[in-house]
């Protein structure tokens, strides 16, 4: 099968090398040139020109996009993905508004198309070690070849059923997310206060009742964020966080711990935080200490 890529960012580039690897044939593009140059050299890949070369020579089109104004711009429009002949099945796997993948799957339908929003949790590693869990909408039997190219990207699938599903569920998982994040901050400098290290007090988060995955994976961005490689940015935590509240006011409910987590993003951006790594919420907030 031929498979177009679109979008290789610090996720989209790894899930690509993944398909290569799994023996896929893949075509690349990215709205700027020198992840694609970088990417075809590295691996045994073809770059499109554009987004509508890319659904003519491929059979399916995967997408990591940024945020809705970029697939907006990659979906839609006379030399969208949508609208030019070919890649029948395309897939969104970033984070999205669910109104977008709506309107999206709608359009692709009328197009005779078929649009899957199959956002993905884990971080640059899991991406790189195909651990990525991958929430998709859709069902699990409709699309076996869906199904194959998953599995050379991440550790589980769970198929929602419906269009809408997967990012509803990846807002979900964002917020709980970005919600954790603030809290381990707070919980080391508050520990920190008291004369505990901040290893020692990781250690103990990594072995009490509060330990999650991401504790361990990001370990290191926690005890020095500054000398490691950016991994998810404060500004894409902000996203994320405005799309669940948005979503949240559209549903009649409240959040009002997630509009917490919005207001400290929202601070922490405003002094320059916003490409740093959202580990850096401890950084901002040891300069706020009193």
């Amino acid at each position: 099968m031929k498979l177009g890529f679109a979008g290789l960012g610090r996720m989209g580039s790894r899930m690509a090398a993944n398909c290569v690897g799994a023996g896929y044939d893949v075509m690349v593009w990215n709205r700027s040139p020198g992840p694609v140059e970088a990417f075809v050299e590295a691996h045994a890949a073809k770059a499109a020109p554009g987004p509508k070369n890319l659904a003519a020579a491929n059979d399916m089109v995967v997408t990591v996009l940024a945020n809705d104004e970029a697939a907006r711009a990659v979906y839609l429009g006379p030399e969208g993905l949508i609208e030019v002949p070919g890649a029948d099945l395309l897939v969104e796997m970033g984070t999205m508004s669910p109104d977008l993948v709506r309107e999206l799957a709608g359009a692709a339908a009328r197009a005779g198309k078929t649009f899957v929003d199959a956002p993905v949790s884990g971080a640059t590693q899991a991406a790189q070690d195909a651990q990525l869990l991958i929430i998709a909408g859709c069902e699990g039997g409709a699309y076996p070849l869906l199904a194959e190219v998953f599995d050379a990207m991440g550790r589980k699938t769970i198929w929602l059923g419906s269009a809408g599903a997967g990012a509803v569920m990846k807002l979900a998982v964002n917020m709980l997310i970005h919600g954790l994040n603030q809290t381990v901050c707070e919980a080391l400098i508050l520990a920190g206060r008291a004369g505990i290290s901040e290893r020692d007090a990781f250690d103990v988060f990594e072995n009490s009742a509060a330990a999650a995955p991401m504790l361990s994976y990001r370990r290191s961005l926690y005890l020095d964020e500054a000398g490691q490689d950016v991994s998810f940015t404060i500004d894409l935590a902000h996203k994320d966080v405005k799309l669940a509240l948005a979503l949240a006011n559209d549903l009649g409910v409240g959040l009002p711990q997630t509009q917490t987590t919005l207001g400290m993003l929202e601070h922490a951006r405003s002094a320059g935080f916003g490409s740093r790594d959202m580990a850096s919420i401890l950084a901002f907030m040891k300069g706020q200490a009193r």
